[in-house]
């Protein structure tokens, strides 16, 4: 078998193979042999019908199940012979066998790019020492506060405004029939303003105190999100039962408790302390890991193959789906595309290419190793972050071994930024302060 290899960049090679007369013709016999052997042709009994009739039944059928066998051991042997890190799947526009010539044909595959050894080590890197402030720990507990409150009627007799909560009976008709997207409705909770129903349902419910009845007119517009609304006009009776406000319960123990597991007001304190501080460490890492991403991508410049980059948009995209799916949403509920997601994340995914590229040249020229002890502890790291006992994380990797050697390599990844801050100076910095937006002067 012939073979040439052709650059047509770095990333990309056109492999020209072919195949000897001799082999096509051999493969092709083979495959009469075993044809003939189970072809129920009428008029011949079995394992006697003669090739010609064969050609002239199955003839099509054949070569393609030839050629794609030939293409397939012939294009594996090449990239064994050639020594190609070849990534993703081949193109490859098979021509027509025929049997009394060689078979050649072109494949064009993508290859990892040949990096240079990188230098590792006296990478000036800054580490700024973030710490929880008492403003963000009391903004934590306003915001856990608020999650608590309850809504009160008011005490003052008054009528409703802007800003209020209400508290309604409403149901709607059209040309003087109930309707069935305007159904009646008790007890339904809104805040004036937020144009929950619609802006004229707002204006019209202003200025009714609890006790009050109206009967007032609405015309949806064309583009209403609920399209079985859209153009109507509906006619609503409201019965306005109670203004409401948000009391808010006292910042003490009681309030820690009502949380469920906290016994005082000190000890939610030191958990959200706690959680900040995880926050900031995280943070201070994923800086780090910038600073050295940015060292290692200034060595040098390389292409990176679009097969590389289309899996890990795919992953990209896989996870936003499914950050969608947790919020009870989609895609298509938020007029997204999976061709948009892609577009959009596709500098980011070329840049996880990068990484990835330059973190395993790192764990190649090092010779780095996964020992069955940082495999375990891998294990037990993950278990820790999802809250999941450890043997059903071990369980789950057990039932998918192709995802092994990726979890394995993520974990070397680790280690080799690692190994870099190690050996680099780490200047530690007191973070910046925000500046404050400056008020333009008055005319």
């Amino acid at each position: 078998m012939n073979f040439k290899v052709e650059a047509q960049s770095a990333v990309k090679k056109k492999l020209s193979i072919e195949i000897p007369q001799a082999d096509v013709a051999k493969e092709l016999d083979g495959a009469y042999r075993e044809l003939k052997k189970n072809a129920k042709v009428k008029g011949f009994r079995p394992g006697k019908t003669p090739r010609n009739v064969l050609e002239r039944l199955y003839g099509k059928e054949v070569r393609a199940d030839v050629s794609s066998r030939l293409i397939q051991e012939a294009f594996m042997e090449v990239l064994k012979d050639a020594e190609l890190n070849v990534v993703g799947m081949p193109a490859i526009d098979p021509p027509e066998l025929k049997a009394d010539a060689p078979y050649a044909f072109d494949a064009v595959v993508e290859v990892k790019p040949e990096l240079e050894n990188l230098e590792i080590e006296g990478f000036k890197l800054k580490k700024t020492l973030y710490r929880p402030t008492e403003e963000e720990l009391e903004a934590q507990i306003q915001m856990l506060r608020k999650n608590l409150a309850k809504m009160v009627p008011i005490e003052e007799a008054r009528a409703a405004a802007a800003g209020d909560v209400i508290l309604i009976d409403y149901e709607g008709f059209k040309d003087g029939q109930p309707f069935t997207e305007t159904q009646k409705t008790t007890d339904f909770s809104m805040k004036i303003g937020d144009g929950l129903i619609h802006k004229d349902f707002d204006d019209q419910v202003t200025g009714m105190t609890p006790g009050d009845e109206k009967t007032f007119n609405v015309t949806f517009p064309g583009d209403y999100y609920n399209d079985k609304l859209a153009g109507l006009e509906i006619t609503f009776n409201v019965t306005l039962k109670e203004i409401r406000v948000e009391a808010l319960p006292e910042i003490d123990d009681a309030m820690a408790k009502r949380l469920g597991k906290f016994e005082s007001l000190d000890e939610l304190r030191q958990q959200i302390e706690e959680n900040l501080s995880k926050g900031y460490a995280k943070r201070q890492e994923q800086e780090l890991h910038e600073q050295v991403f940015t060292a290692l991508i200034a060595q040098q410049t390389f292409e990176v193959p679009d097969a590389m980059v289309a899996h890990e948009l795919e992953s990209i995209v896989a996870e936003a789906q499914q950050s969608f799916s947790y919020h009870n949403t989609s895609m298509e509920e938020l007029g997204l595309t999976k061709e948009a997601l892609e577009e959009k994340y596709r500098d980011t995914a070329v840049k996880q290419v990068r990484r990835h590229l330059l973190l395993g040249k790192i764990i190649e020229q090092e010779g780095m190793e996964l020992s069955d002890e940082d495999l375990e502890k891998g294990y037990a790291d993950m278990a820790a972050s999802f809250n999941q006992p450890v043997d059903m994380i071990k369980k789950f990797y057990a039932q998918y071994p192709d995802r092994v050697d990726v979890f394995k390599h993520t974990l070397l990844e680790k280690q080799a930024i690692n190994l870099i801050i190690e050996k680099s100076e780490i200047e530690e910095v007191e973070p910046e302060l925000e500046k404050p937006v400056e008020t333009p002067p008055a005319d």
